[in-house]
Order: C-alpha cells, then structure tokens, then sequence
C-alpha cells in the first residue's frame, strides 16, 4: 500500500515538473525577439552614434557641466 501511493505520488511530482517546463518553454516563445523592434533600436543607436562623432564623450560631459552650472 505504501509503495503503492509512493509511486504514485512521485508519477504526480514528475507530471508538475514536466507540466511546468511546458509552461517555461511556452512563455520563452512569447517573449521571443521581434525583428523589427531591433531594427528600430539599432537604427536609433547609429543615429546618436552619428551625432557622437564630432565630439568625445568628455567634451560632451564637460559641454553638459557647464550648462547646469
């Protein structure tokens, strides 16, 4: 009797396990990359990227320090 609702019991744990993997894999597949959204975010970085050029970042950090001040 007991080894019967052992294995039974464990059958059940190793269901949930499986049953929850499922749920992690289907949830992976939702949040999957959308093409477009990177296209649009690496498009945006080369446009800052571009307006980076003449200047360096310690110009530009010195630039924005005398603005505040």
């Amino acid at each position: 009797m007991a080894n019967s609702l052992e294995d039974r019991l464990n059958s059940l744990m190793h269901e949930i396990k499986e049953i929850k993997k499922e749920l992690i894999l289907q949830k992976i597949r939702k949040s999957a990359i959308n093409p477009k959204k990177v296209k649009a975010w690496r498009l945006l970085g080369k446009r800052i990227a571009a307006r980076w050029d003449n200047i360096s970042a310690v110009d530009e950090i010195i630039q924005q320090r005398e603005k505040t001040w």
